[in-house]
């Protein structure tokens, strides 16, 4: 069993003692803690937050048990049910809530699940806040409402409101998808994305659409991080379909996958990249991605003539740099478009729609598309960490090792060669040094890892 605390939210395996997993203990104290720091800080008439969730066979037990502690800390609840994460952020906006709640362990396996905690804009609450609601909960520095003072609950569905603001964008043409005659095939790995993505691809025009796992039952049909490895049987049905294009999403559709026509997978760095491309050809401005994301999107970017910012990993960080450099649109490489004209936060659909837009106007292949953009390659490498090992100073020295090179140090240690780069970071929930790499070919990108690694067990003997 586990339970992970963390700034951004709190995630565990259900079941098992309190303190050592998601269990209704746990549930309702860090939801109280929540409530208990959102009455705290937030200067609104109303006392109101949204609840949505995937729709993973734990999501019903959890979210009656976030619902009734929410009542019982005194908040009116919007029960927008089964929910994809961006939706539930757009109905926190459009109900003048003071915050929301999203239960989702997003890509992890069904037996986890977790607490989402937004602000009222819609936004993942910053690690200032987080540390804040994690002492509340420690501390149990919280009170619970008397009977006439209990919140009510009132159900509402966002979710067709949500597609019909992203019908809405100015750079979503439903005219030429229609006309594009698309067949699509999609995954949606038995959440909520199987009931929101067939009726947005409808509305969209598209001709034909091929359903992978689309029953909402939770009981997931395979690893549900939207990977090449677990993609294979949607791969396959594009194929035999003969599909112009196939999608996939995580359990709570804020990441997007796509595969070409011929099966091979554009990617999930490029998700970001080949909708930025869209955009920036469309509207002038920056983009920004976390520093683990593929160096293609500051290429497309200064083609298009505007700035590349990178951002220390994480959602909030990556949507207070794009709000400091102006940015149009940002993301993060593993498929999380960020598109502020609709929201800020990483929607699948969103990527989707403008995704097909930008396909029908390019007359080209899905596979022909990608090859447009520069192509890197990846590597994803760890090192443990053991209680003697001072990551501060592992770190200081390895910058002082490649002084010569540019040197980010926001998040971690990032160095960047001239076709190349290395980012090495402490995870935030396990005991290890993440080594991230990318270069021009996958050999170069695991040599580089490699060669990093083998430094690191030099410094530290």
């Amino acid at each position: 069993m586990a339970l992970i605390k963390s700034i951004s939210g709190i995630r565990g395996t259900i079941g098992g003692k309190a303190g050592n997993g998601l269990t209704p203990i746990d549930t309702v104290k860090f939801v109280a803690a929540y409530a208990a720091y959102i009455r705290k800080t937030t200067q609104a008439n109303s006392s109101k937050i949204v609840v949505g969730r995937d729709a993973r066979i734990s999501g019903d037990m959890v979210h009656k048990l976030v619902v009734g502690t929410l009542m019982g800390m005194g908040f009116d609840v919007v029960d927008i049910g089964l929910a994809t994460t961006p939706t539930t952020g757009i109905a926190v906006t459009k109900e003048n809530a003071n915050g929301g709640i999203i239960l989702t362990a997003s890509h992890n396996p069904k037996q986890w699940n977790a607490l989402k905690l937004l602000g009222n804009k819609g936004e993942f609450l910053d690690a200032k806040a987080g540390k804040e609601i994690l002492s509340i909960a420690e501390s149990e520095d919280f009170v619970f409402s008397e009977v006439d003072d209990l919140g009510k609950v009132t159900t509402k569905d966002y979710l067709k409101a949500h597609i019909q603001d992203i019908l809405a964008l100015e750079l979503v043409d439903v005219e030429v998808i229609s006309k594009a005659n698309f067949s699509v095939a999609i995954d949606c790995v038995n959440s909520v994305g199987g009931i929101v993505i067939p009726e947005l691809l409808k509305l969209l025009g598209v001709k034909e659409v091929f359903e992978l796992h689309c029953e909402p039952h939770g009981n997931f049909s395979h690893n549900p991080e939207p990977l090449p490895e677990h993609l294979t049987e949607l791969a396959s049905s594009v194929k035999s379909k003969r599909a112009d294009v196939g999608f996939a999403v995580d359990p709570d559709v804020d990441r997007l996958a796509i595969i070409c026509e011929n099966g091979e997978p554009f990617g999930e760095e490029y998700t970001l990249v080949a909708v930025s491309d869209y955009v920036l050809s469309h509207t002038p401005g920056n983009t920004v991605s976390n520093l683990s994301s593929t160096r293609a999107l500051r290429d497309v970017t200064e083609k298009h003539g505007a700035t590349y910012t990178a951002a220390a990993v994480g959602e909030v960080n990556v949507v207070t740099k794009m709000k400091e450099t102006n940015a149009i649109i940002g993301g993060e490489g593993n498929g999380g478009v960020i598109y502020p004209a609709s929201h800020y936060g990483r929607d699948a659909l969103v990527g989707i729609a403008l995704f097909l837009t930008q396909l029908a106007k390019s007359n080209m292949k899905v596979s022909e598309l990608r090859a447009t953009y520069p192509s890197y390659f990846m590597s994803k490498q760890k090192i443990d960490l053991t209680p003697e090992i001072n990551i501060d100073t592992l770190l200081s020295t390895i910058k002082e090792k490649y002084k010569k090179e540019v040197i980010i140090d926001i998040d971690g240690v990032k160095i960047e060669f001239k076709d190349r780069w290395v980012h090495l970071r402490k995870s935030n929930t396990e005991p290890i040094i993440r080594i991230y790499t990318e270069a021009p070919s996958p050999e170069e990108a695991v040599r580089l890892g490699k060669k990093i690694i083998n430094e690191i067990k030099d410094i530290i003997g």
